[in-house]
C-alpha cells in the first residue's frame, strides 16, 4: 500500500525527540507518502514552521505539512495579539488548514466559555483566508456543529478530527457537507465499538484518515508491528493498520480506501502532486 496521507499526527511531540527522523523513515516505508503535522498552539505551530524549514524536504520522508491554531485546551492560554500571530504563522508555505481548534466539554482544561470565543475567532480567520479547518469536537452535544453553521462555514471546508462521537451526531456532520477523519481508536474493540458500527455510514467520498500520533495507539496491531512499538506510542507508520481496519469494516478493498482517502485529503488541503505517492492503487 502506497500513497496514504496521514491528516493528522503531533510529531513534534516528546516522546519522538529522541528518534524523530526513524519514525519518519518508517512512515515513508510503510507507505505513508504525506503527513500533515498537527499544531495545538501557536508556539507549538511556530515550532512546527522551523523544524520544516531547517529539515525538510527529504527523500527518506513523508512530504511535511501542517496546521497552525489553538487547541480548545490551550484556548486560556491566549493572550493580546493572538489572533494577528495566527493570521500571520497561516501565511507559511506548509500550512494547509487552521487548528487544530473546537471545544472540549469533556475536560474543560479551558473555561467553555473562553474556548468558544477562541473557536469563533479562528473559525473567523479560516473563513476570510479561505483555508480549511482541522476540528475538535468532544462532548459538546452540538455546539461545534451550532458554530460552525452560524459562521456560514462553507461544509467542503471542515473536518472532523479523530471522530468519536454517537450516531446523531455522525449523521449531522454528514449532512452538514463535512469530512469525516477516523484514526486507530476504530482499532479498539471495546471503547471503539460505537465507532466501529457507524464507519459503514461514512460515504468513502467524506472519509479521512489520521494516526493522531503519539495518542491512540491501535490494540489491534499484529505481531510484526507490536514488536516495533515503544512503550504505548502511536506513529504514523502504523496508518496501513488503520486503513486496512476501515476497510474490512465498510466491506470494501483496501486500496479502495487508500485512493480516496488519498483523493479526499488533497482535495480538502489543497494539497500539490507528489512523486511519493506512486500510481493510484487498483
Amino acid at each position: 500500500m502506497t500513497g496514504l496521507i496521514d491528516i493528522g499526527a503531533n510529531l513534534l511531540h516528546d516522546q519522538f525527540d529522541a528518534d524523530r527522523d526513524a519514525v519518519l523513515r518508517r512512515a515513508l516505508a510503510a507507505g505513508v507518502s504525506r503527513l500533515i503535522v498537527t499544531a495545538t498552539s501557536l508556539e507549538t505551530g511556530a515550532l512546527i514552521q522551523r523544524f520544516l524549514d531547517t529539515h525538510g524536504p527529504r527523500a527518506d520522508w513523508p512530504l511535511l505539512y501542517t496546521t497552525i491554531g489553538v487547541h480548545p485546551h490551550e484556548a486560556a492560554d491566549t493572550g493580546a495579539g493572538w489572533e494577528r500571530q495566527l493570521q500571520d504563522l497561516a501565511g507559511h508555505p506548509a500550512v494547509v488548514a487552521i487548528g487544530e481548534t473546537g471545544l472540549d466539554y469533556h475536560r474543560n482544561f479551558s473555561p467553555p466559555a473562553r474556548q468558544r470565543e477562541v473557536f469563533a475567532a479562528q473559525i473567523r480567520i479560516a473563513n476570510t483566508l479561505g483555508r480549511p479547518l482541522f476540528v475538535h469536537d468532544r462532548d459538546t452535544g452540538g455546539e461545534v456543529l451550532a458554530m460552525l453553521r452560524d459562521h456560514d462555514t462553507p461544509p467542503d471546508n471542515v473536518v472532523i478530527h479523530c471522530f468519536t462521537g454517537s450516531a446523531n451526531e455522525l449523521d449531522d456532520y454528514l449532512a452538514a457537507g463535512y469530512w469525516i477523519g477516523i484514526t486507530g481508536w476504530v482499532c479498539d474493540q471495546k471503547r471503539g465499538k460505537v465507532l466501529r458500527q457507524l464507519v459503514p455510514r461514512i460515504p468513502l467520498s467524506r472519509l479521512l484518515i489520521e494516526t493522531d500520533a503519539p495518542y491512540l495507539l491501535p490494540h489491534t496491531l499484529p505481531p510484526d508491528l507490536k514488536s516495533t512499538v515503544t512503550g504505548r506510542r502511536n506513529e504514523p507508520a502504523y496508518l496501513p493498520h488503520v486503513a486496512d481496519t476501515l476497510a474490512g469494516l465498510m466491506q470494501i478493498a483496501v486500496t479502495s480506501l487508500a485512493a480516496a482517502t488519498r483523493a479526499n485529503a488533497v482535495r480538502l488541503f489543497r494539497l500539490p502532486g507528489a512523486a511519493h505517492d506512486g500510481p493510484p492503487p487498483s
